[in-house]
C-alpha cells in the first residue's frame, strides 16, 4: 500500500514532534489530531501491569468513541475505571459510550445499559463535583427514562439548578430546555432569556427557540445582531437561512446566506452542505423555480441519501 505524502509529512512532523515522549502523550497527540486508529495501534500493546493501562484504556475508548464504535468504546473505559475508578472523566465517558451504545440498540439492550449510565455518570459527579457534562448527560436521562428506572422530572430541574450555580448560562439553558420538554414555552423562554444575560454569546440559541415556535420575526431579529457582532458565524449565517427555508420570509436574505454558507467548509456539529443544499432548494421551491429547486434537491441527496425533507421536496418538485 503506497503512503501518501501528506501521511509521510504527518509522520515525520509526529516523530519530531513527540520525540522523548511517553506513549500515552504521543497517543494524546494523535487523538488530538484525529489519527484514531494510529492511537489504538500505539496503546493496545499496553500491559495491565504498566502504571499507564488505565489511561491507555482511557484513550483507545476516547478514540473508538469518535469513530462511533460504541460498543468496543465501552469496553475500554470499563478497564480504564477497574484500572483507576478514582478519575471522574473515566466514569463519565463510560457513560457517554453506554448512553451512545443504547441509541443503536434495542429496548433490552437499553434495558440493560440505562442504569450503567445512570451510574457512571453518578460516579463521575461524586469524583468532581464541578462536571457539568455528567450532570447534563443525566438531565436527558431523567426526561427519557421511565419513572421506575429513575425517570424524573423534578431531578433533571435540581440538576439543572445545580448546574447554574456552575455556569449560569449552561444551567438555564439546561433548565429551558426542561421547561420544553414539558411543553411549558412561557417558562422555557425566560430560561432561554436568562441563559442569553448570563452570556450574550448564546444569543443564537434563543434565536432558534423562537423559529421552533414559528416566531419568526424574532428569530431574524437575533440573528442578524449576532451577525451584526461577528460577520463570519457560519453557523447562524446558516440559521438565517433555514429561517427563511422555513418560514417563507426574506428569501433574498436567505438565497444569500445559504450561497455563501456552501463556500464555508463546515466544522464539526456545523451543518453539512448536503442539509444547505436542501435549504436553499425549499427557498427556490417557494419562489417558484421549480427547475433549480430540483436541481439542489438532487445535489442534497447526492451527498445525504437520508435527508427526508429533501425527498420529500423531490417528490413535489418533479410532479
Amino acid at each position: 500500500m503506497k503512503i501518501s505524502l501528506i501521511t509521510t509529512i504527518f509522520i515525520f512532523l509526529f516523530s519530531l514532534a513527540t520525540s522523548g515522549q511517553s506513549a500515552i502523550e504521543k497517543a494524546k497527540t494523535l487523538y488530538e489530531n484525529k489519527r484514531y486508529e494510529e492511537v489504538i495501534t500505539l496503546l493496545e500493546s499496553t500491559k495491565e501491569s504498566d502504571k499507564d493501562y488505565g489511561a491507555a484504556q482511557y484513550y483507545m475508548g476516547r478514540a473508538a468513541f469518535d469513530q462511533e464504535r460504541f460498543e468496543e468504546a465501552s469496553e475500554y473505559f470499563e478497564q480504564a475505571v477497574e484500572t483507576n475508578d478514582k478519575i471522574a472523566d473515566y466514569h463519565y465517558w463510560l457513560g457517554n459510550a453506554y448512553g451512545s451504545w443504547a441509541q443503536k440498540s434495542n429496548m433490552f439492550k437499553q434495558g440493560m445499559l440505562a442504569p450503567k449510565m445512570k451510574k457512571a455518570w453518578e460516579s463521575a459527579i461524586e469524583l468532581d463535583t464541578k462536571n457539568i457534562g455528567a450532570r447534563t448527560s443525566l438531565i436527558q436521562y431523567y426526561l427519557q427514562a421511565p419513572g421506575f428506572m429513575g425517570g424524573s422530572v423534578e431531578k433533571a430541574k435540581e440538576t439543572a439548578n445545580q448546574i447554574i450555580k456552575l455556569n449560569p448560562a449552561i444551567g438555564h439553558k439546561e433548565l429551558g430546555n426542561v421547561y420544553f420538554h414539558e411543553k411549558n414555552m412561557v417558562e422555557a423562554e425566560k430560561q432561554y432569556m436568562e441563559m442569553v444575560k448570563a452570556d450574550p454569546s448564546t444569543m443564537s440559541g434563543l434565536a432558534t427557540f423562537y423559529v421552533n415556535q414559528k416566531q419568526y420575526d424574532k428569530a431574524f431579529t437575533m440573528f442578524e445582531d449576532v451577525l451584526k457582532k461577528n460577520p463570519e458565524d457560519y453557523s447562524v449565517i446558516y440559521q438565517v437561512g433555514k429561517t427563511s427555508a422555513l418560514s417563507g420570509q426574506r428569501l433574498e436574505r436567505g438565497e444569500e446566506c445559504l450561497k455563501k454558507y456552501l463556500t464555508h467548509a463546515p466544522k464539526q456539529n456545523e451543518p453539512s452542505h448536503a442539509g444547505a443544499n436542501m435549504r436553499l432548494a425549499q427557498i427556490q421551491e417557494k419562489k417558484g423555480n421549480k427547475a433549480e429547486a430540483k436541481r439542489l434537491f438532487e445535489a442534497a441527496l447526492k451527498s445525504d441519501g437520508d435527508l427526508k425533507e429533501a425527498k420529500e421536496g423531490l417528490q413535489r418538485v418533479s410532479k
